[in-house]
């Protein structure tokens, strides 16, 4: 997402990439003379069934029948991994040509990755929608390439609104705690999926900090962590939701996404905050779903929360001009909507974005590219960014948990945004 983000939006040892074939020099030339492309890329589907590994063997097949100079050797990983898998290889001096994960800009920082405008053609260049190609930046140089982007709406089960009585989507705090207490009543086992665990938080937490007023940062881009605003919504979310027994059975700390998306899928949860994709995966589950804007602390909240994947390309291999003609090949009309069009995703760029406009089929999405509009991003383009969405991926979930403290916990990881934002991380 994000988002940065719209989307959204995780991913087995470098031990095990360094053993897999062709991976212990991550560029370089076939045995025919040909520059083979790494790239290492993130896991969209949720099942061997729909791994996006299956994608990317398709888009090269196309890609290598129509540019005989160049091979391309994608390996895909899960989310909970592919950022780390990324890192290992540029650490080792294995940086792949390519990586498709969630964050750019502290290799921007050092130095290791091509600007856009030195690997992409002008009209490719060109085509990305705005806000998104201007969240890729660092210091008004554009470094990450837009991916795949995505908004976030509350997400309820119909079948159990139904059962409970309920009539419509809340709209606000008080409305979101008075259906899940319905929710409860009817024996729902979630009323609301609340997944702090590591794989995601960061994105729930800022979902929550946007509907309650707050946000990662203010207007002019310094951290606000720990903001009035920011610590009412997680004491509100620890003595409302979570210590009314309204989140299920399990830890919040300990409920990752994907958790929390399968329980949704299997009918046990009345609402949660989620993503384009699962709607497919709902669907596919036989689920009858319905989808609203975020509920706010008095109302709708003001804006929902966007992510955009990113793609950027590694200078190490020197192999930007085969970059180029692959990224060219990547972000044609006909892949970005086949690729969006597979994971229920926005597109990034405004030709596709006209297309699902345009067309009914596409119907499912137009709340989300709504929404987009005014979707709050990531900090992305902060080169600290990573490690402050560790550490919140860390210690966020304790301050919803039965004696917690939102505001030390808020306070301690304010402090530490800004001693790497002080140090130039």
């Amino acid at each position: 997402m994000q988002r940065r983000r719209f989307l959204g939006l995780t991913t087995a040892g470098v031990a095990a990439v360094a053993a897999t074939p062709g991976l212990t020099a991550c560029g370089g030339s076939g045995s025919d003379g040909d520059v083979t492309l790494k790239m290492v890329a993130a896991d969209y589907g949720d099942s061997t069934a729909n791994s996006s590994q299956k994608y990317w063997d398709r888009l090269v097949r196309a890609f290598e029948a129509k540019h005989r100079g160049i091979k391309v050797d994608v390996k895909v990983y899960s989310w909970t991994d592919v950022d780390r898998r990324v890192a290992d290889m540029v650490k080792k001096g294995q940086a792949p040509d390519i990586a498709q994960i969630g964050a750019y800009a502290d290799y921007a920082a050092q130095g290791m990755l091509y600007r856009a405008d030195e690997m992409l053609s002008i009209p490719t260049q060109a085509g990305f929608i705005a806000s998104i190609a201007h969240a890729g930046e660092v210091r008004r140089v554009q470094y990450g390439v837009p991916f795949v982007a995505s908004a976030r709406l509350l997400f309820y089960n119909k079948k159990l609104f139904d059962q409970a009585g309920i009539s419509s989507a809340p709209t606000s705090w008080d409305e979101l705690k008075e259906t899940a207490e319905l929710l409860r009543s009817s024996g729902v086992k979630i009323p609301y999926g609340l997944p702090l665990g590591p794989e995601e938080c960061q994105a729930e937490t800022m979902m929550w900090m946007l509907s309650g007023g707050g946000g990662y940062t203010d207007t002019n881009g310094s951290y606000t962590i720990d903001s009035t605003q920011n610590i009412k919504t997680f004491e509100w979310l620890r003595d409302e939701l979570v210590g009314a027994g309204l989140t299920g059975p399990g830890s919040p700390a300990r409920t990752n996404r994907q958790d929390t998306f399968d329980a949704f899928t299997r009918g046990e949860v009345g609402m949660l905050n989620g993503h384009p994709t699962l709607m497919q995966q709902a669907a596919g589950h036989g689920i009858s779903y319905g989808t609203a804007p975020l509920p706010g602390r008095k109302g709708k909240a003001e804006s929902t929360m966007g992510v955009a994947d990113w793609a950027m390309a590694f200078k190490q291999n020197g192999h930007r001009e085969e970059i180029g003609t692959f990224l060219d090949f990547v972000y044609s009309d006909k892949n970005v909507l086949a690729f969006a069009d597979e994971y229920d995703l926005l597109p990034v760029t405004t030709s596709v974005e006209q297309t699902m406009r345009d067309d009914r089929e596409h119907k499912r999405l137009w709340q989300f590219l709504d929404e987009l509009e005014s979707a709050e991003f990531y900090p992305a383009d902060k080169t600290s960014w990573a490690e402050v969405s560790k550490l919140i991926k860390e210690k966020i979930g304790s301050t919803v948990a039965k004696g917690g403290d939102p505001a030390s916990v808020l306070g301690q990881i304010q402090r530490e945004a800004d001693a790497l934002e002080n140090a130039g991380a």
